[in-house]
């Protein structure tokens, strides 16, 4: 627990501030107070979350106290980073919801005896208006308009809530809240981050270091993984989703998504050795993101689940013969109730069924697959998180990848 860690803590971040910062605190003999908030604003943990969730558990591991905030009350305010717009507000019990959901999978990565969990909630729900002055006297709106999103809708005339402007700082509160030594986030919490140690000084306290991770682009190749834009991979997602997912990655993503879900807390040479070969010719892409996607599910699944699943996606693949081309369509939000799809309705809905009865007769019979497995009779109901990224199929001709 020193500065010897430091080469490992900064592998596969993005942005140290202040870069020299990070190495004198190191160097203070005790623990370092590891602060990372994520807000419950959707049930999944993705590839991309996990990215800063495995750099606290590097912190965590070099005997650092990990500090895992749920953001319960800054979830309901909404998170202005990288939105073109206003976000919905979400509900009290919709928060409460996903907090319980993603507390169980924040373990597969961090050691829950070893993490202090505290909900914002403990100490911004209680702010009264004459704590809510003094916060917002620590900055200017001249500040909040530094910000890239917040300048481009202002000069775009978009509105711009004064809610939005209370969220930088409510996180900052946190900061100040548990006195955090280093504060971590993906690249498009900067803004965040930095306004947390501009408090920290108004609140006399020293400022903490702010350590950013990349970000990791969809399975799209284009946006940044997200929930919301349906371009993601779970942690808990099923195995064969999983690899699935991650074989349909665009090559040049290979090497980022090797880093960012693999190497940086397991061997980063490895990543930087993946990168050379590609682009030298020496390693075939489509072995390498095989390779990649069975470690990816080894890690969260259990040592040979890639495998497993590798040899289910050949036999889907191969032995099935599913056409190259299979269209994209998206779950109908008609057949969603409750987080779950009736899956004759789907059936109907996309034209693989003439009817509900048919498409129930249809799988009576065994004709229908997913994810090349046939449907069970038993199994008409599934949860809507469990079909994205599979093929639905019905006979020989009918075929729907579902997004």
């Amino acid at each position: 627990m020193g500065p010897e860690d430091l080469p490992s803590l900064l592998a596969g971040s993005a942005e140290v501030v202040p870069a020299e910062e990070l190495e004198r605190k190191l160097s203070l003999g005790r623990p370092l107070r590891v602060k990372l908030g994520l807000d419950p604003t959707a049930p999944v943990v993705t590839l991309g979350w996990a990215v800063v969730l495995h750099k606290l558990r590097q912190f965590q591991d070099a005997g650092h106290t990990a500090v895992l905030i749920v953001g319960d009350f800054t979830a309901q305010v909404g998170d202005p980073s990288g939105k073109t717009e206003t976000r919905p507000r979400l509900s009290e019990e919709e928060v409460r919801g996903y907090a319980e959901r993603l507390l169980d999978q924040f373990w597969k990565i961090l050691d829950p005896e070893r993490t202090e969990v505290r909900y914002n909630a403990e100490w911004l729900e209680p702010m009264g208006m004459e704590a809510i002055l003094r916060l917002t006297a620590s900055t200017t709106v001249a500040r909040m308009l530094e910000r890239d999103d917040f300048a481009k809708r202002y000069a775009q005339g978009k509105p711009i809530s004064i809610m939005e402007f209370l969220y930088p700082l409510l996180q900052g509160m946190d900061s100040v809240a548990v006195e955090a030594d280093v504060e971590l986030g993906g690249r498009d919490q900067t803004f965040n981050l930095l306004v947390g140690r501009d408090l920290q000084r108004a609140y006399e306290q020293e400022p903490q270091v702010a350590l950013t991770t990349p970000l990791l682009v969809g399975t799209d190749g284009v946006q940044k993984m997200s929930q919301s834009v349906g371009n993601y991979v779970g942690i808990t997602d099923p195995p064969d989703e999983m690899f699935g997912k991650l074989a349909r990655v665009p090559d040049e993503l290979i090497g980022d998504y090797r880093l960012l879900t693999l190497d940086f807390f397991r061997d980063p040479a490895e990543a930087e050795r993946v990168v050379k070969g590609l682009a030298d010719g020496s390693l075939d892409p489509w072995a390498e993101k095989r390779r990649l996607a069975r470690e990816v599910v080894d890690l969260y699944q259990g040592d040979g689940a890639g495998a497993a699943a590798e040899a289910r996606f050949d036999r889907v693949h191969r032995e099935r013969e599913l056409p190259e081309e299979i269209p994209e369509v998206a779950i109908p939000p008609d057949v969603i109730v409750g987080g779950s799809v009736y899956l004759p309705a789907l059936l109907a809905l996309l034209g693989l069924a003439d009817s509900n009865s048919h498409a129930r007769r249809l799988i009576e019979q065994g004709g229908v697959r997913l994810g090349g497995e046939p449907v069970s009779g038993d199994a008409l109901e599934l949860p809507v998180a469990e079909l994205r990224g599979l093929v639905l199929q019905v006979g020989r001709r009918g075929f729907a990848r579902l997004e």
